[in-house]
């Protein structure tokens, strides 16, 4: 507690400022190593673009778009104010061109083409990207249009920055390289990432730079040393150069109290989970309010084997661990007892609720691993977000404090397929 006074000390900006909020998250972990008023809804101004991206990457991955594939330029994607690529209306840009312009310019023009290449129309896209943020768990934001450009309705955290910061490295590895594209050219002009960090911070890879006049001067940043991804954000500051400045001290405190804190001992594996009970696969899966008090379930009941799999296995250390395990790797030692505290459409969003609880329940899940496991119900994958290697009484014990904190759990016994019942998360 004296070293997260400490830093807290250290860290905050000299004088009150209003619009100032930051956090640094160990993305490997989830463990929040930083805040300072990380609730706050600010304006993200170009922040927005990381959503942008995201859904982008979501439509090439699953087959929606193609980076050669050609996008018209409208009136309104022309008209958009600065910054921009300058693109014309009537013309075309290829997916990748806009989203190379969207990561180093952080064209205007560019998101507004890839919006209404995915939606009928910016407002449209708008509305999709609020409902990806939701579902991310980002539950403070709202997005009104896809540039970040001022409307007083759009607004975020830096918490919630985080974890679209994360979920967008996570989901998306085969993408998240372009952004740390340092330079782009187009039509013969050179366009250079606004994100300074990129070159003269040691591991940055990423990610986005913001700014409106009510804003400030934003930033997320990425940078990975070894095992350790730290994701930081920076809402309101002063300038670029002294938010870039504030960044690397953040940072720096990061990194050095992972070095201090990262745990010795090794996770036991455990084994590829046998046959499942499908539940629907709805964002967060209803159950009626008296489920939420610890129950057991026992009993084996078959269902085709193909329907689940493990989709990660972590270690909880101080936090949730977030590194993937081959289901393959874990299918040696038996789970034992486990507790599920949900299921969800996305597993960013099962991922992040385990983040959540982790880092509202003072430690009670500390040493802990989790389990996120894929299954399938009408054709339609969810996600179950599960805690695993605890004996009857722990696991009855925990599933019982968690209760108490409005977060819905129950219990599972060994080598016992899931239930159709399934909680979801409390409105807390």
């Amino acid at each position: 507690m004296l070293a997260l006074l400490t830093l807290a000390v250290v860290l905050a900006p000299s004088t009150s400022f209003a619009r100032y909020a930051a956090l640094v998250m160990n993305s490997r972990t989830g463990e929040v190593l930083y805040s300072h008023n990380a609730d706050h809804r600010l304006y993200p101004a170009s922040l927005t673009k990381i959503m942008t991206l995201y859904m982008t990457f979501d439509a090439l991955k699953h087959g929606r778009l193609s980076l050669n594939q050609k996008l018209s330029i409208s009136a309104r994607a022309a008209g958009q104010a600065p910054t921009k690529l300058g693109l014309k209306r009537g013309q075309t840009i290829t997916v990748q061109n806009a989203v190379f312009g969207l990561i180093t310019k952080s064209a205007n023009d560019a998101a507004t083409v890839l919006a209404e290449g995915m939606a009928p129309s910016e407002a449209a896209f708008a509305r999709e990207m609020t409902a990806m943020a939701h579902k991310l768990g980002m539950r403070r934001t709202s997005f009104r249009n896809a540039s970040g450009l001022p409307n007083r309705w759009q607004m975020s955290t830096a918490r919630d920055m985080a974890v679209l910061g994360a979920a967008l490295i996570h989901d998306f590895p085969q993408y998240y390289h372009f952004l740390s594209l340092e330079e782009f050219d187009y039509k013969g002009k050179a366009f250079k990432n606004h994100n300074h960090l990129l070159n003269k911070y040691k591991g940055a890879d990423g990610i986005k730079t913001g700014y409106i006049r009510a804003s400030g001067f934003n930033l997320v940043a990425s940078a990975k040393r070894g095992e350790d991804r730290l994701i930081g954000v920076i809402f309101g500051g002063r300038t670029a150069h002294s938010r870039d400045a504030q960044m690397a001290r953040l940072l720096d405190r990061g990194f050095a109290r992972v070095a201090k804190t990262e745990p010795v001992s090794v996770p036991l594996p455990i084994r590829k989970p046998g046959n499942l009970i499908m539940a629907s696969a709805s964002e967060e899966l209803p159950v009626k309010e008296e489920t939420q008090e610890v129950a057991v379930v026992r009993g084996n009941v078959p269902t085709p084997r193909e329907h689940a799999e493990v989709a990660e296995v972590t270690p909880v250390s101080n936090a949730m661990a977030v590194q993937d395990t081959s289901a393959d790797a874990a299918a040696s030692t038996p789970r034992g007892w486990a507790i599920q505290i949900g299921a969800y459409s996305l597993m960013a969003t099962a991922r992040n609720q385990l983040y959540r609880v982790a880092e509202e329940t003072g430690g009670i899940l500390n040493g802990r691993q989790i389990n996120i496991e894929k299954a399938v119900s009408d054709g339609k994958p969810f996600y179950r977000a599960q805690v695993i290697g605890f004996n009857e009484t722990d696991a009855r014990k925990t599933c019982h404090s968690l209760s108490k904190r409005r977060f819905s759990c129950f219990v599972v016994a060994p080598d016992v397929d899931m239930p159709t019942v399934i909680a979801q998360k409390s409105d807390s």
